[in-house]
């Protein structure tokens, strides 16, 4: 067996430090340093650095909704199981609708997938809010649909669906015009619930301590 590291602050130490050496951050406005760090974290690949658009405000928007108790919410389960809740400012809830027992019907009546029709469900919460998408591209148009239809604006969108069908197309449509809502996205196939609840994790705690060493 090879040699590794065990030392969990050596390994959080490493890591970042990898981040900051490769990504070349400085192109990048200083706040968006720590959730774009977060973002090559959860996923090793310091190249999607490249990729990213975003609103120059999204950090201080998403930040002020956290620490003003604003709710996140989550277009599936796995997006919020990795958001950490120690590193939540206000106890802030958060709410994934995708298994609602009135999703599947409404799925139905709307013509749309489970992620899409659960969006609808965010209504009581959502203004003011912290939108992660770390899933379903149809989760991510049908907001922004929704938003062109007068349904109230989150305080940011994170924006990762993954896969093949739609998620860059999804991304490209919030990139070119976002509503008025501060975002972070990235262009292409590329994203995943991990970068989602990771991009969560930023706007809440910044990086660990460790990393500022």
């Amino acid at each position: 067996m090879r040699p590794y590291e065990t030392n969990p602050s050596a390994i959080y130490a490493q890591s970042f430090a990898t981040v900051q050496a490769e990504a070349r951050l400085e192109r990048f406005p200083t706040a968006l340093h720590p959730i774009i760090t977060r973002l090559i974290h959860s996923c090793g690949m310091v190249e999607i650095a490249d990729r990213l658009a975003f609103t120059n405000d999204v950090v201080f928007a998403g930040h002020h909704a956290l620490q003003s108790g604003a709710p996140i919410l989550c277009d599936c389960e796995m997006v919020g199981a990795g958001i950490i809740r120690r590193y939540l400012p206000n106890n802030n809830e958060v709410i994934v609708t995708l298994n609602d027992p009135r999703t599947p019907d409404h799925a139905q009546q709307i013509g749309n997938t489970r992620s899409a029709a659960a969006v609808e469900f965010w209504e009581p919460h959502i203004e003011g809010a912290v939108v992660a998408v770390g899933n379903a591209p149809t989760a991510l148009f049908h907001l922004l649909d929704l938003i062109d239809q007068g349904f109230p604006k989150p305080a940011a969108i994170l924006g990762f669906p993954v896969g093949f069908v739609g998620a860059a197309e999804s991304k490209a449509e919030l990139a070119a015009n976002p509503r008025g809502v501060d975002f972070i996205t990235l262009r292409g196939r590329k994203g995943g619930s991990a970068m989602a609840s990771a991009a969560v994790n930023a706007l809440a705690a910044g990086l660990p301590e460790i990393a500022n060493d």
